[in-house]
């Protein structure tokens, strides 16, 4: 079980959990490829794909087991699976998919990722109202405000998305009360 063993809370052990993982990965020739403890995201064409998970799920023979409950795939809407093992995978339209909690496309699942930053903003500054203002600006600065729209940034296309001006209004209407200053576009 991943809440037990190697996964939790022993560096030394966490290595050698990391390094039998990252065996299996150098193995495969998939284009794509990313595995950090016990998640994996494989990419690339659909014909050689269930070639990839076969190949880890050999990991079985080091104590490694796949939890396919978990498996997604991602995959341009009609594509159909021919291989048993990919049918099982949950499938996730290509507009939809995300990774690492980041959308990969423009589009609903995006608007609705920032709409929900915006509400966490909301919220939070709602809730910042109850401690001192240096406290509040610090935690805005450091914690609910540049993070969470870094990772959004860095991760998705977000370029002229319409809650960017949504989010930049709260921010600084929760900033000028905060600090009680007056702030323009260029602050």
């Amino acid at each position: 079980m991943s809440q037990e063993g190697t996964q939790q809370r022993r560096t030394r052990l966490v290595n050698c959990y990391s390094a039998t993982l990252s065996t299996l990965l150098m193995v495969l020739d998939s284009v794509f490829r990313l595995g950090y403890m016990d998640d994996v995201t494989l990419g690339g064409f659909l014909n050689v794909f269930a070639r990839y998970v076969h190949a880890i799920d050999v990991g079985h023979e080091m104590g490694l087991d796949l939890n396919v409950s978990k498996y997604e795939l991602i995959s341009h809407p009609g594509c159909v699976e021919s291989d048993s093992t990919l049918q099982s995978f949950l499938q996730i339209p290509e507009p939809d998919a995300e990774l690492v909690r980041a959308p990969l496309f423009s589009g609903n699942v995006l608007d609705t990722v920032w709409s929900q930053r915006c509400n966490d903003l909301a919220r939070a500054v709602d809730r910042l109202k109850s401690i001192s203002l240096q406290d509040a600006l610090i935690l805005l600065r450091a914690s609910f405000s540049a993070p969470r729209v870094q990772h959004l940034f860095c991760c998705s296309p977000t370029t002229n998305n319409a809650a960017l001006q949504t989010f930049d209004k709260h921010l600084r209407v929760d900033v000028t009360s905060i600090t009680n200053s007056d702030l323009i576009d260029i602050q």
